[in-house]
């Protein structure tokens, strides 16, 4: 179906076709050296100075040997242009697992592992123009529904086939990966690269994306005999990692339930019994405003309160991650601490 989709994309209408022309092309933190940059900025003030002081504790979880790096993801940077960005954290051993909004993974990573595009919009289409012609807008970037609902229907085809029974979603997704390792259209999918590196993928809210359209569909087509996504699964899986590991680092770009639910980790294994330490590094990418008392814009220091997030090695920078993610992440790159980083392989921790 999603191969359908991609052959049909020639019988487009014309207006469509012109309106999804100009593919979002994915930033390469390898093909530049933010280094210089990023030692300039320590010497400044606002948010130059918190990214450089940012930089210097994701570098600092790198260094470290005993260090579970945990990603965490909410927003669009996927669809924006960060998507080979993650990719490379995973393939070049940066992050040990990931905790994310259902959409980065299904709606746009997932969705361009199967050969779909994002697509930089155009602010002077009406929405209903868009709606007209099955054009999904996020801000300025344009999916097409039609490719879209190929995807969904793949996530219904991964259902279909598997054992029914309760699923983590880390469990599910590691199939999404097994899927695009024999059908996928797109080698530097952090699906299928988390799949082949063993770090594991959690979305606690994973039907609150694309994927629950097809996950409804399987449901509704196997009355009493379907596979179930267990919530409650991811939150034991991650905090068991953590209980394993001990010291662990968060690289939150976004808040909301990742963020919440990776920092949760601390407090559920106390609840189990376990002496844990709080999270020893942590930092947040966010535009996010802290006075309305969120969970995505409650800062890092706010966290230790609640027995979370040590305070020690914590940074807040509040920005578009798009525009200040890269040049961490290149810093990051290029200084070279993950060259030494044993490979953890924390999804071979699970026996499905």
């Amino acid at each position: 179906m999603a191969q359908t989709a991609i052959l049909n994309e020639d019988m487009m209408h014309p207006e469509k076709q012109a309106l999804l022309s100009k593919e979002v092309k994915h930033i390469d933190i390898k093909s530049f050296d933010a280094r210089p940059i990023v030692d300039q900025m320590r010497h400044m003030s606002f948010t130059s100075r918190d990214l450089a002081r940012a930089t210097e504790i994701y570098n600092a979880m790198l260094a470290d040997p005993d260090c579970m790096v945990i990603l965490t993801l909410a927003g669009s940077t996927s669809a924006g242009g960060c998507m080979d960005l993650y990719a490379d954290l995973v393939k070049h051993n940066m992050v040990d697992a990931i905790v994310s909004t259902g959409a980065s993974i299904v709606d746009m990573d997932f969705f361009e592992g199967m050969g779909f595009k994002h697509y930089q919009a155009s602010d002077s289409v009406d929405d209903r123009v868009l709606r007209d012609m099955y054009i999904d807008r996020i801000y300025d970037t344009y999916i097409d529904e039609e490719d879209l609902q190929a995807c969904d229907h793949t996530i219904q085809l991964i259902a279909d086939g598997l054992e029914p029974k309760a699923y983590s979603s880390r469990a599910f997704i590691a199939e999404m990966g097994r899927y695009l390792t024999q059908h996928g259209k797109k080698e530097n999918s952090l699906v299928k690269l988390a799949f082949e590196k063993g770090v594991p993928i959690f979305c606690p809210a994973f039907t609150d994306s694309s994927a629950g359209f097809g996950l409804v569909k399987h449901q509704v087509n196997n009355p009493g005999n379907h596979m179930v996504l267990d919530s409650i699964a991811d939150f034991r899986e991650l905090t068991e990692l953590k209980i394993k590991t001990g010291t662990s680092g968060l690289l939150m770009i976004g808040g909301g339930v990742p963020k919440n639910f990776a920092q949760d980790t601390v407090v559920c294994a106390e609840i189990l019994g376990h002496d844990v330490p709080m999270h020893k590094y942590a930092i947040q990418i966010t535009v996010a405003d802290v006075r309305d008392g969120a969970c995505s814009s409650s800062t890092l220091k706010e966290a230790c309160s609640w027995g979370k997030v040590d305070v020690a090695l914590e940074q807040m920078v509040f920005a578009e991650a798009g525009s200040v993610l890269p040049l961490l992440a290149s810093d990051a790159y290029h200084r070279g601490f993950w060259k030494n980083r044993q490979a953890r392989r924390l999804a071979d921790v699970f026996k499905d």
